[in-house]
């Protein structure tokens, strides 16, 4: 069964990304230590040219390589995603000098991206970010050539301690602002090269005081900690002790760096959906051999109604869920103005969808499934934390309850 909208070459490409995921960077994954950027599964996806196509395809593509590499291969599907989620700022906002010192690493899997907007408090809400980006005379006059003081018990991004030279790490020229303040939950810290960062420049102006910046890991003051989550890729948090950054830094324009963060969510909101529906159809595929094979009361387990039905409901749901990811995505790609709402109900549905098929799989398989290096097992730690970031499934709501409130308003 397959969308009505993907065409043939695009169901052959789909059919050959599981082969490799399987074949190939399934073995990678497997190597990697939990809680740790695995550096040769990024490295292979660049070889095979995946990381490359983040920057040349559109939203639909993107959905089509995550849905595929997520059924054989969900580690692969988040490292492509994350490499996607810290550069696709610097393809689209960067200045031509920032492009060219990190894309092409980026695509080759040689540096690490992420993405760096949540906060100990801002993480929904993320007009509500505190990360300040002072300019020296706002602190007193503090000279840019002074090297902020550090914690050299910590380690900074990148696995270098925050007590080397400034001089190595600098930006090339004198400090514009220096970022003070804290992130939280940010996916590939501490370990990534570089990080697309939103802070405060204007107080008080919500959404309209934001920054985005491009800081590079090894910035004198930038030092991080891994976090212990249910999660097989690092999640950290970073500590911004006076971290200089220059006009060179920023990403767009000062002060309207929640465009840069909405227009990348607005992009990858849909694929996180793809990411969901692989993990759905590979939970649902599993089902349908275990139930046609498993001996029960006489016959066979796909035989019982109860079991047949919740098979059905199953793969209703998780067909739903591709059909209006394929639109979302569509929808992005023809810049129809309805994006915002498209991509938070695919993101909405296709996350909780996942959650409901992988969530009846388990159920359906019993105890085996619960196994640790069960599929199952797997995809029922991976299922739920989609539903979290890049905006809860309660935010998806109210973006979508907005954007009809507003539409009916402009009748």
């Amino acid at each position: 069964m397959t969308a009505f909208s993907l065409e043939p070459a695009q169901l052959a490409w789909r059919a050959e990304l599981r082969t490799l995921a399987a074949e190939r960077l399934h073995p990678l994954a497997d190597k990697g230590e939990p809680g740790h950027v695995n550096r040769a599964l990024v490295a292979e996806l660049g070889s095979l040219g995946l990381l490359g196509r983040l920057f040349t395809s559109g939203a639909l593509d993107l959905c089509l390589m995550r849905e595929s590499l997520a059924y054989a291969c969900t580690e692969a599907e988040t490292a492509l995603a994350l490499q996607g989620l810290g550069a696709h700022p610097v393809h689209a906002y960067g200045t031509e000098t920032q492009r060219a010192r990190w894309l092409p690493r980026v695509t080759a899997g040689t540096a690490i991206a992420a993405f760096a907007l949540s906060e100990p408090g801002a993480g929904s809400d993320a007009a509500a970010l505190e990360l300040r980006a002072e300019t020296d005379d706002s602190r007193g006059g503090r000279s840019s050539d002074t090297s902020p003081g550090g914690r050299s018990s910590d380690t900074s991004p990148g696995g270098r301690s925050s007590d080397t030279p400034a001089l190595a790490a600098a930006p090339d020229g004198p400090a514009r602002w220096r970022l003070t303040g804290e992130k939280c939950w940010i996916s590939n810290a501490p370990e990534a090269d570089f990080y697309t960062v939103f802070a405060r420049t204007t107080p008080g102006a919500g959404a309209r005081g934001v920054t985005a910046f491009l800081v590079p890991a090894d910035r004198p003051g930038l030092t991080g900690r891994g976090l212990d989550m249910l999660s097989p890729h690092p999640i950290g948090a970073l500590d911004f002790d006076a971290v200089p950054v220059t006009a060179d830094d920023v990403l767009g324009e000062a002060d309207r760096g929640f465009r840069v963060a909405m227009g990348t969510l607005n992009l990858f909101r849909p694929s996180v959906g793809a990411f969901a529906v692989g993990m759905a159809q590979a939970a649902l595929d599993a089902t349908l051999a275990h139930t046609a094979g498993r001996d029960a009361f006489g016959g066979k387990l796909r035989d019982l109604q109860a079991v047949s039905h919740q098979v059905a409901e199953m793969a209703l749901r998780t067909e739903a869920a591709r059909l209006m990811v394929h639109a979302a995505a569509s929808a992005h790609d023809a810049d129809d103005p309805d994006v915002p709402l498209r991509s938070a109900m695919a993101k909405l549905l296709a996350t909780e969808t996942a959650q409901y098929v992988v969530d009846t799989a388990v159920q359906l398989h019993g105890a085996r499934a619960l196994q640790r290096g069960h599929l199952l097992e797997h995809l029922y730690r991976e299922v739920r934390a989609p539903r979290i970031y890049e905006g809860a499934s309660e935010v998806q709501r109210g973006i979508i309850a907005k954007e009809l409130y507003a539409r009916q308003e402009a009748r």
